[in-house]
């Protein structure tokens, strides 16, 4: 399935404007309301669902045995027709 990129925003960020960005993503999630992202003169709104797929990946990404690049990739994901993905487990987060 080709993949269309609707918004794309990468920068260098404090721990603290990252969670700032996070909380503001998770109040709207609490309050049932759309998510507008927006850079320069790019913006997008979408509204997931109630119960989208919440997908958590931790990656390491380069050479093997070498250091590489971290990254933990956080994603909501849903179906444009209103279906809904799978359930993976209970994720926690410690």
């Amino acid at each position: 399935m080709p993949e269309e990129v609707l918004f794309k925003s990468e920068s260098r960020q404090s721990r603290a404007e990252i969670a700032s960005y996070l909380r503001a993503i998770a109040d709207k999630l609490d309050a049932g309301e759309p998510i507008t992202l927006k850079a320069g003169s790019q913006s997008v709104t979408m509204d997931p669902p109630t119960s989208p797929t919440f997908e958590v990946k931790a990656e390491r990404e380069g050479p093997a045995g070498k250091p590489g690049e971290l990254s933990v990739e956080f994603e909501l994901e849903w179906d444009e027709d209103g279906g809904n993905g799978g359930n993976g487990g209970d994720l926690q987060i410690e």
